[in-house]
């Protein structure tokens, strides 16, 4: 569901987007490529556009090139599969954080991070407040603190797997919903399309 006339555009002129860029570059060989040559790289390429993507969802930027479709125009006999279309790229867009590994994710990045914090309070209140008649509860409550962790980041790991998993699944239904609209003639896919985002820093 990418506009990929939109995808050269920021991918030339949006600097979130260097390492890709810098990628196109080097298998070019050009330091200005244009739209043709980015685009024949990102079709040799499929890893360079997964790098687009995954830039995207990592900055909270959506995929989801298309706008919901709208009803005011369109007969009675199309309504039923554009709400379904409406009602799936609102899912798509909802659990699109989930389409990243789980490794690279910011959950995983939090969840470190509070265990550094906790770790770091267990050094505080041991050394610096002389605590060392409690270390023992302070360091059971630390190896607590990792085995809740832990706990978590295997839930969330699956929670990842399961969402991954249904985005796949609705992404190629509303594709073909979408198809089967454009055959019907109740819309043209490319008027979906969302030229720009305001969204870029």
């Amino acid at each position: 569901m990418l506009n990929f006339d939109r995808v050269i555009s920021e991918i030339q002129n949006i600097g979130l987007y260097n390492l890709v860029l810098q990628d196109i570059q080097k298998i070019t060989g050009k330091e200005h490529p244009d739209r043709q040559e980015i685009a024949e790289v990102l079709e040799k390429e499929p890893q360079i556009l997964r790098d687009y993507m995954q830039t995207n969802v990592e900055y909270n930027l959506s995929n989801i090139h298309l706008r919901d479709i709208d009803f005011s125009h369109l007969p009675d006999t199309c309504k039923k599969k554009a709400e379904e279309v409406n009602k799936n790229l609102a899912l798509l867009r909802e659990i699109e954080k989930y389409t990243l590994d789980f490794e690279q994710s910011s959950t995983l990045v939090l969840i470190f991070s509070v265990e550094f914090f906790v770790l770091f309070s267990v050094q505080y209140f041991i050394v610096l407040l002389d605590l060392k008649e409690w270390q023992w509860y302070i360091y059971s409550f630390f190896a607590a603190s990792i085995a809740a962790a832990w706990w978590y980041a295997k839930k969330e790991k699956k929670k990842y797997a399961i969402n991954s998993a249904l985005y796949e699944k609705t992404y190629e239904k509303t594709l073909k919903l979408i198809a089967d609209l454009e055959k019907e003639g109740c819309l043209k896919k490319e008027e979906l399309y969302i030229e720009s985002s305001d969204d870029h820093i």
